[in-house]
């Protein structure tokens, strides 16, 4: 996006930011609080970025950092508010939206469950929908590994599906 306002470009890439941060937390709130952290350190650090490149790898990194310390510093509070309200449902649409929403939370868990190396690459790529090149500058590291974390979380996620078909 080559937008001449760097705020707008920062407030365009909300709902992108949010969709990381929840792939990264597994949980709305935290994800929310994360997308703020993040936010405030990337316009602490205004400074540090490198007109010209890409504000979005610049910002998911720093989500990723962010989150990275504040894992490393507390346990990860587990809530799944996905559940919540579902026992209201009735009906054979209800049915099929219950069915829907537990094949969903299952992948969800199954992308929680991930090492947190290959779930950050998964969800840059996978949902944000980078290539594994703006991955790698994103994360920092070789193209050959990001590509060989999305081959494990890829396979991790496939075998979980099948063995819950099963």
């Amino acid at each position: 996006m080559a937008s001449s306002d760097p705020r707008a470009e920062l407030i365009s890439l909300l709902p992108r930011l949010r969709r990381f941060a929840y792939g990264l937390t597994g949980d709305g709130h935290q994800a929310d609080d994360l997308v703020q952290a993040g936010c405030l350190k990337a316009i602490e650090r205004w400074s540090q970025y490198q007109g010209g490149t890409s504000l979005a790898s610049w910002l998911f990194r720093i989500l990723q950092t962010t989150w990275l310390d504040e894992y490393r510093t507390r346990q990860r509070q587990q809530t799944d508010s996905w559940d919540e309200g579902f026992e209201e449902l009735m009906g054979d649409d209800g049915t099929t939206l219950l069915e829907a929403r537990s094949e969903a939370r299952a992948v969800r868990r199954l992308v929680a469950d991930l090492p947190e190396d290959q779930r950050a690459v998964l969800m840059l790529v996978a949902v944000e929908g980078l290539s594994y090149k703006e991955a790698a500058e994103v994360l920092e590291l070789p193209l050959g590994t990001v590509m060989s974390r999305l081959a494990r979380a890829r396979a991790r996620l496939a075998e979980g599906l099948g063995a819950k078909g099963r």
